[in-house]
């Protein structure tokens, strides 16, 4: 097999190429479980031959839940496509509502879940075509993954796997992805073979050459989501070892384990380990507290491939051997490059991050494109601070008249799912509109400037672009989370998350979060973060009032999605209350 042309060839494809030993390796009770190429394919097949012996067939719709990546999810998802089913990946946080609705319009027949909570969260969903439930744990009155399988072996039908595997051509569909969203009801993206394969052929290109019998991935991000997913079947292909994070809590331990050369990150995860590791850097004594805040400083103005002289890089060095080696020890010491997508990465993170010797790459896709447009490279002067990269292969892009990047290439989806009105709506001469506003250097690299639907007028007829004011809010550290509000009203506004840890560090404060947000001290600093970042606005844009948050933003609160992007309208309900505080104060 000289290339892949549906998902389903790559086990096979890496079998011939690149045959591992621990294609997968998952976390059970403390100990890494290795699961080999052959095992892969084996197991795959086996699940394969049951899913056709129960009467599962071509287009028919299986749902994947699960609380994290896993060996057993890379299983069950070659050998639903290999009947020529289609796998609808849901992440474990979707609400009973939403997954009513994804169940019944995606006619969903079969599910896999991970566990038992997720199994009891499905009983209680109200749904119209879903004939059975499997796990990957062993849980009762439900069949495990295991134990398909192993019937697997009674049904001597791989002949006829083989012949449906033939059938499938690759710009038959392969799997249907529900956005999650921050407003309106989840859309099915509907995403060929083809449509993965070449993003994720393009996408190769830009990791570098490991130098390593053994490179090693650590897998972090849900795989629902498709940028870890492509991102997996991007390993696979390249003969990468696979590890999988037990959890976000576990990550930092799971890093230091595993050792990982690539790793795919959302940008909120590189936040936090910069916060950490500059909290600890205020804890130092006088004389390594001075050495680390001179490292700080040189990070934090670097620019790649040597563009700021010999002096710097010479002190550069020097840096790197005294402090960022510590850095890079939080990895586990031997990262090559960090892709990072799903959101904006400030300038500043990438900076002090490749000052670092960790090779951050910013990215821009959506699921919509399967989901890479543009990434930035390690390799060949592929990288530039503050933009996203340059477009992949075979992938163009280019600036609407209003500013919003339009892309073409071989990864646009299919459509959405049983609505052709929205997909018609969705392209313009075959480019996709992204909705995204951004601007194209003299070089070709891409460069995000706003997100089209977001953009609000005030009752003063004034435009704002909440996105570019979140983003300086949130470089505050007593800042962690944000949304600027105004449509339709005099003044823009923003509500805030403050960060309730440094909050009582640096004021030498024990309250809860209730007693924190209403104290004067907490107010005036975020205040004065707010104040430090209105001095760099237009005078309509500048933020006149705030709204502090007793509640940390999380996922399992409803807060985020699950690639931490805040849910604007759940926010705006959620606090109701200090919108019309800040809006309606004679209601009060």
């Amino acid at each position: 097999m000289d290339t892949v042309k549906r998902l389903f060839d790559i086990p096979q494809y890496q079998l011939e190429h690149n045959q591992l030993e621990t294609a997968f390796a998952t976390k059970y009770n403390g100990e890494w479980k290795p699961t080999s190429t052959q095992e892969y394919i084996e197991k795959a097949n086996l699940l394969s031959r049951y899913l056709s012996h129960i009467g599962i067939k071509k287009d028919d719709k299986i749902a994947i839940i699960t609380n994290r990546s896993r060996t057993e999810w890379h299983i069950a998802d070659i050998a639903i496509m290999q009947v020529g089913a289609q796998s609808v990946p849901i992440y474990d946080s979707t609400s009973k509502i939403d997954l009513k609705y994804i169940f019944n319009h995606a006619e969903v027949k079969y599910c896999f879940v991970a566990n038992k909570e997720l199994f009891d969260k499905l009983q209680q969903v109200d749904t119209k075509y879903l004939k059975e439930v499997f796990s990957f744990d062993k849980i009762n009155d439900c069949l495990s993954l295991e134990e398909l399988i192993y019937k697997g072996r009674e049904y001597k039908n791989q002949a006829l796997i083989d012949y449906i595997k033939l059938s499938i051509k690759p710009t038959d569909l392969a799997t249907i992805i529900y956005t999650s969203g921050t407003t309106d009801k989840p859309k099915g993206v509907m995403l060929s073979h083809e449509n993965i394969i070449s993003n994720m052929i393009a996408s190769s290109k830009a990791v570098p050459d490991f130098n390593d019998d053994e490179p090693r991935a650590l897998s972090l991000l849900p795989v629902s989501h498709i940028f870890e997913r492509m991102m997996l079947y991007l390993y696979q292909y390249n003969g990468i070892q696979i590890h999988f994070a037990e959890s976000i809590e576990t990550v930092a331990d799971n890093m230091k384990e595993v050792k990982p050369h690539i790793m795919t990150v959302v940008p909120r995860l590189l936040e936090k380990i910069h916060d950490k590791i500059i909290d600890k850097g205020a804890s130092l004594g006088i004389i390594k507290k001075k050495l680390f805040n001179w490292a700080l400083d040189l990070g934090y103005k670097f620019e790649p491939f040597g563009k700021n002289g010999k002096s710097y890089e010479k002190s550069l060095k020097r840096a790197r051997k005294l402090i960022f080696s510590k850095w890079k020890e939080v990895f586990g010491g031997q990262i090559k490059v960090i892709f990072c997508g799903s959101s904006k990465l400030e300038p500043k993170l990438s900076r002090i991050f490749n000052a670092a010797g960790i090779p951050v790459m910013d990215g821009y896709g959506l699921t919509e494109t399967s989901p890479v447009i543009s990434v930035n490279s390690p390799n060949d002067f592929g990288l530039r601070i503050g933009s996203i990269g340059k477009p992949i292969e075979n992938v163009y892009v280019k600036i609407a008249d209003d500013g919003e990047i339009l892309s073409k290439g071989p990864n646009n989806m299919l459509g959405y799912y049983k609505n052709s009105i929205k997909t018609e709506s969705t392209f313009i001469d075959g480019y996709f509109k992204t909705g995204d506003l951004g601007r194209l250097d003299e070089d070709g690299f891409l460069y995000i400037t706003g997100r089209k639907k977001e953009t609000f007028k005030t009752s003063g007829g004034k435009y704002i672009n909440p996105s570019k004011i979140e983003s300086e809010l949130k470089k505050s550290l007593f800042i962690e989370q944000v949304m600027v509000i105004g449509e339709n009203e005099k003044f823009p506004a923003a509500i805030i998350q403050p960060n309730f840890s440094l909050l009582r560090q640096t004021f030498s404060l024990n309250s809860i979060n209730e007693e924190l947000i209403l104290n004067e001290l907490v107010i005036s600093k975020i205040q004065e973060e707010v104040n430090f970042v209105n001095e760099q606005l237009g005078q309509w844009e500048k933020i006149k009032e705030i709204g502090l948050t007793p509640e940390e933003w999380t996922i399992s609160s409803g807060h985020l999605t699950p690639t931490m992007k805040i849910k604007k309208d759940i926010i705006k309900s959620k606090y109701y209350y200090l919108y019309n505080k800040i809006y309606r104060p004679n209601l009060f």
